[in-house]
């Protein structure tokens, strides 16, 4: 072959974007013109091959070896193969829709009714009705029925949709769905099944759509059983799904707060464009409570960013996907600003004679309850002892808390886990910089089995007599 043949022939291209390293090409080339680049590609995570051609007589097996259709390509004498961004060179895409503006929800006003005596479940599914919810997904699973239950039978009569999807991973896909619209969209769901919801909360997250879950916790690990527990806090608030996510969870302790913190749920989700966890335990949901309805209820509106289908919001995109790294970055700088406006906004607690108290007893959901009657008798035996009830677990009101260490000797935290509410104290407690806080102590349960009243003021009881 010619000098001249050899350079009519075309020599090889390589997209590295497509290239997957596998060095087949290397292999084969003739004239050694072809190694391995020195860094990794941000697009795919491999280290893909670059060319040499002064030496290439383009023989064309390296394009022959690549398993890549488009890894390696004959170069196209005249052609431009930079990859170039639409909008950069032509502009925004055209659109006759005009920008979306919000349509402001609408409050109407309640007449005055008398108080209820129902279920937690039920509680909970009334504050969302409130809340302007009228789309539920789920599956069902105990101790959450009840609530979905009630959504079944209310919805199809107030114009809504309640659907019992195949599984809870479709359930929390078509939250996304609904969400993305700029619905409020819900779900009842209980520990085995709020796992299977975890990586469909983290593309909530990542695309920033509202929805609010109902967790009652129940035994586990596994399906272990149906009996109240307190160990999906650690899950909640350290582990919604992969990535970077975090949502506010809110802790009610009796039926009156399910519906309460329920409607409070939906406007924060709105609020900040994110899931919100209610998480109560398996007694809270089963429990029967006195319950007053709000003066208000809640006609939603429609956010300016929802992709509803019409051609006012015709130039919205909803996703979680950004291929470049810097623009993931991006993203996740501004998630963590948000997150950061939630900590310091969010943040909300109960006190129960904490003002004065020596001993402070740390406690949420229904062992809050057995806390508080502990409190009680304790006060009545001349003990100074309060109760602090994160009504937030995640972010942690820590806020609410320091102000009370300066005379707290002592905390006893009271829980239905193996100390996940104590690990929020103490990692908020560490990042608050306080690295001496007081003597931590525990009433723990597990598996179902939840602490007693009786059991609270021993621990107290006994603590007041090491230290006198």
């Amino acid at each position: 072959m010619t000098q001249t043949q050899a350079a009519k022939r075309p020599k090889p291209f390589v997209f590295p974007e497509f290239c997957k390293g596998c060095g087949r090409c290397i292999e084969v080339c003739p004239k050694e013109c072809i190694s391995f680049a020195t860094e990794i590609h941000p697009q795919t995570g491999l280290i893909p091959i670059v060319l040499d051609l002064e030496a290439c007589n383009g023989c064309g097996l390296c394009i022959t070896a690549c398993p890549e259709p488009y890894g390696l390509r004959p170069e196209t004498p005249g052609a431009d193969f930079e990859l170039q961004d639409p909008e950069a060179m032509f502009g925004p895409r055209p659109t006759a829709a005009p920008e979306p503006v919000a349509r402001p929800d609408r409050t109407v006003a309640l007449p005055e009714l008398a108080p209820m005596v129902i279920k937690g479940n039920y509680a909970a599914a009334i504050g969302a009705l409130l809340a302007g919810c009228r789309h539920v997904y789920g599956y069902p699973i105990t101790p959450s029925t009840e609530g979905a239950e009630l959504m079944a039978k209310v919805l199809p009569q107030l114009d809504g949709v309640f659907l019992q999807a195949v599984s809870e991973v479709a359930a929390v896909n078509l939250m996304y769905g609904c969400g993305g619209a700029g619905l409020r969209a819900m779900t009842f769901t209980s520990s085995p099944g709020f796992s299977l919801m975890t990586e469909g909360l983290s593309y909530m997250i990542g695309a920033e759509l509202p929805g609010v879950f109902v967790n009652l916790m129940r035994g586990g690990p596994g399906l272990g059983n149906i009996a109240p527990e307190q160990a999906d806090i650690k899950q909640v608030c350290r582990g919604l799904g992969h990535g970077n996510t975090h949502a506010i969870v809110l802790a009610p302790a009796t039926p009156q707060e399910m519906l309460d913190l329920t409607l409070l749920a939906f406007d924060l989700s709105i609020q900040y464009r994110n899931p919100v966890i209610v998480l109560g335990d398996g007694y809270l949901g089963q429990m029967t409570g006195r319950v007053t309805l709000p003066t208000r209820m809640v006609e939603p509106g429609m956010p300016e960013w929802a992709v509803a289908g019409d051609g006012e919001h015709r130039r919205n995109l909803i996703c979680s996907i950004y291929l470049s790294d810097r623009d993931l970055e991006e993203h996740n700088r501004h998630l963590l600003a948000k997150y950061a406006e939630m900590t310091s906004r969010e943040q909300r607690a109960d006190l129960f004679y904490a003002g004065d108290a020596e001993t402070l007893i740390v406690a949420c959901n229904t062992p809050a309850q057995m806390a508080k009657g502990a409190v009680q008798e304790l006060r009545q035996r001349g003990v100074r002892v309060g109760l602090f009830r994160p009504v937030t677990l995640w972010p942690f009101p820590i806020q609410k808390l320091l102000p009370l260490l300066p005379k707290v000797e002592r905390i006893v935290v009271v829980e239905a886990s193996p100390g996940q509410l104590e690990d929020e104290l103490r990692l908020a407690l560490s990042k608050a910089s306080v690295y001496r806080p007081p003597l931590i102590e525990s009433v723990r349960h597990y598996g179902g089995v939840l602490p007693s009243q009786s059991e609270i003021v021993a621990q107290v009881l006994a603590a007041q007599e090491v230290a006198s």
